[in-house]
């Protein structure tokens, strides 16, 4: 019997011998409020105007529970013409099953919020657990700070019994609850990249000289240190000897990977991006740009300071004096430990091999079989016209019309999207095999739904709308279908990388590499599951029921922007043929009306 089984049966035991009320969590809908605004900070000693969600940096915590739905009210009070004004939001790594418009990228799922508009994203967390996070997903916004942290927690039952509370966990989905004491937004750690320069001006400096920008810092929790800077205080995360914490590693960062470790500790890595797994230990582990990592460290140490280091690796102090990767630290404080900075030294340890994970059982490891997949696509990456990308010939460009929008007004074919050559079809209920072949010492982060991958030397890629089975690591020529790691951002280092998932969830989604500036150079392609099963049938949207996929119809008019879009939707109408009606068209024309285009906006 499982520890989660036994646990349900000495409740029901409890529940049969004494009169309890018991209360379960998670199933209702959780509001929450954010502004959108302008604010200067100083994370790293130097006050610059940046982009936060609800006037903070990282931004506001979401938390949540297993079952949950959620209403996020966005505010645009963006004023500052250095930065994008417009946004769109992207809630990473959910699956927005039937509210792919809730998702986020723009001109994929949405067009961006226009300054002055509210929006809101609403949308289930159905059987989701884990840690996610959230970011602008409009050019490179959310390097100038436009990203937060959200957490999804397993479902609890509150247990009173005569006067005794206890507070216990009967998710069957979480089967580790048991290995670790505590896990509260105590035991969040968020690794960022820091960037003085505003984003629209290093993207600019990265088309002209192809170099990419690199960071003036880096930061934890939301505080770090550059070189000759002031001696910013560092984030400090504090335990209590003999406890053992979850720490929910979330890398919000635009570019490098982070190498996370603790002075004379021991770290079990359990979970990888809101999927846990057989707990692994190692010394150090590390995080690449949108990447999560869950792991457990127990406060077994004698009482002191010690260092929390997450030196980063993406770009050349010799390029940006200011970096130093070295000074990516925070402080891991006992109870009792005197209130000054560690004097512990680093140790060379075992780091996290991700083939060593393997899913737990309630996750169904190796579910998507050893056959051979329905559909393969393999994405050649080339750099034909530095600094842009190219997949398989073609550098991503935002469509006029979202991916979206065009499925639902009837695009069913690969001829009826615009761009045709950059929408990937994807058939429903089929396994699907994508392949990264490699070109020797690069690195790339593919994400789903979203990220996909870096070249240069390092790139990782994300696919929106799923995870994936990583059944061949990079530079290997071996396949695990029995229980390969599962999550949402791979990195592409080298050689041959191939990821699996199965197509039950349609919508439009976006497949991309997870460093923004590369995102911004071309690095992606876009998806279109199933298109018919979004339009009708028990998968359908439901997004245009509950809202608009745009700025909603109040505040002031784009004319700019609707003049742009409207021959944009001629242009489309032209092309794909679409079966649309005139009332959905004219529609889509009150939509995009709203849209912000341009630097300003």
């Amino acid at each position: 019997m499982n520890e989660a089984s036994a646990l349900q049966d000495a409740v029901l035991h409890q529940m049969a011998l004494s009169s309890v009320l018991y209360f379960s969590g998670g199933g209702g809908v959780r509001r929450f409020d954010m502004p959108i605004v302008n604010t200067v900070i100083a994370p790293d000693g130097f006050s610059r105007s940046a982009i936060t969600p609800g006037g903070t940096f990282p931004g506001t915590l979401i938390k949540a529970q297993k079952g949950d739905s959620v209403e996020i009210v966005t505010h645009n009070r963006l004023s500052d013409t250095n930065m994008r004004r417009s946004y769109s939001i992207h809630w990473h790594g959910f699956f927005q099953a039937r509210t792919s418009g809730m998702d986020g990228p723009a001109f994929v799922n949405q067009c961006p919020v226009a300054p002055g508009d509210d929006f809101t994203y609403s949308f289930d967390l159905a059987e989701q657990t884990g840690s996610y996070w959230y970011h602008s997903h409009l050019s490179t916004q959310y390097c100038d700070g436009f990203r937060g942290v959200f957490i999804v927690y397993g479902q609890y039952f509150l247990l009173i019994a005569l006067i005794r509370f206890t507070l216990l966990s009967l998710d069957p989905k979480d089967p580790l609850k048991g290995l670790y004491d505590v896990d509260d937004e105590s035991t969040i750690i968020t690794l960022a990249d820091w960037y003085h320069v505003f984003a629209p001006d290093g993207q600019n400096d990265f088309f002209k000289t192809g170099s990419v920008p690199v960071p003036d810092s880096g930061l934890i929790n939301g505080r770090g240190r550059y070189v000759g800077g002031p001696l910013v205080d560092y984030a400090v995360i504090n335990v209590v000897p003999g406890k053992r914490y979850r720490f929910r590693l979330v890398s919000i960062a635009c570019r490098p990977f982070f190498t996370f470790s603790i002075d004379n500790h021991l770290m079990d890595a359990m979970e990888l991006d809101g999927v846990e797994h057989d707990p692994v230990t190692v010394e150090n582990v590390d995080v690449y740009a949108a990447q999560r990592v869950s792991v457990i460290v127990k406060a077994d140490q004698p009482v002191g300071n010690y260092w929390i280091r997450a030196p980063l690796t993406g770009g050349s102090p010799t390029r940006n004096p200011n970096l130093d990767p070295n000074l990516t630290r925070a402080i891991l404080r006992y109870a009792g430990a005197p209130k000054a900075e560690p004097t512990t030294e680093r140790t060379a340890g075992v780091k996290l091999d991700d083939g060593l994970m393997h899913p737990i059982a309630s996750e169904g490891p190796g579910k998507l079989g050893n056959g051979v997949a329905d559909v393969h696509y393999v994405l050649n990456i080339a750099q034909p016209n530095p600094p842009f990308f190219d997949i398989n010939g073609i550098s991503y460009l935002s469509p006029p019309v979202p991916v979206l929008l065009q499925i639902l007004s009837g695009a069913f074919q690969p001829q009826d999207f615009l761009p045709s050559e950059q929408v990937f079809l994807l058939p429903p209920n089929k396994t699907i095999d994508i392949s990264i072949p490699g070109t020797g010492a690069t690195r790339s982060i593919v994400s789903f739904p979203y990220p996909l991958t870096q070249l240069y030397p390092d790139f990782w890629l994300k696919v929106h709308g799923h995870n994936f089975d990583v059944i061949r690591e990079s530079n290997t020529d071996e396949f695990n279908f029995v229980n390969p790691a599962r999550r949402d951002v791979v990195p592409i280092n080298g050689g041959n990388t191939t990821f699996r998932f199965f197509t039950d969830n349609p919508g439009a989604w976006f497949l991309h590499c997870h460093i923004d500036w590369h995102l911004e150079a071309g690095l992606a392609i876009a998806f279109a599951e199933a298109p018919a099963d979004n339009i009708a049938g028990p998968h359908a949207q439901i997004t245009l029921r509950n809202g608009r996929l745009c700025a909603q119809s109040t505040g002031r008019y784009h004319r700019k922007s609707s003049r742009l879009l409207f021959s944009y939707l001629k242009l489309y109408i032209m092309y794909a043929s679409c079966k649309a009606t005139i009332t959905t068209i004219c529609d889509f024309y009150n939509l995009y009306a709203r849209a912000g285009v341009g630097r300003t906006n």
